[in-house]
């Protein structure tokens, strides 16, 4: 995945929409948590089993939210200066880190 290439991709949308100024980091944040919200639906009141094995439909609406969600947490990086690539592997670094045996 190239996200420099992807983020700049989500800007040309963002842009020819003039929506940047809806673009704060506050509202990046919500949105993203709106459409985890939307994840968590999908597998509301299903068992353990069949959150591991859902419909062909329901699948790729999870892949849809999940879609949704990583272009906001994009966005958000994209606005604070955050490198996407660089805090996941610091963070998996820290958990190696604190969670080995």
């Amino acid at each position: 995945m190239n996200i420099q290439a992807i983020t700049q991709r989500l800007h040309a949308i963002r842009d020819r929409n003039d929506w940047q100024r809806f673009h704060s980091p506050k509202n990046l944040a919500m949105a993203a948590s709106v459409e985890m919200a939307e994840l968590v639906e999908i597998f509301q009141w299903l068992s353990e089993d069949e959150s591991r094995q859902l419909p062909a439909e329901r699948l790729e609406h999870a892949g849809q939210e999940v879609g949704d969600i990583l272009m906001y947490l994009l966005l958000m990086c994209s606005e604070l200066g955050i490198d996407m690539e660089q805090a996941l592997l610091s963070k998996l670094a820290d958990n190696e880190r604190r969670f080995a045996r």
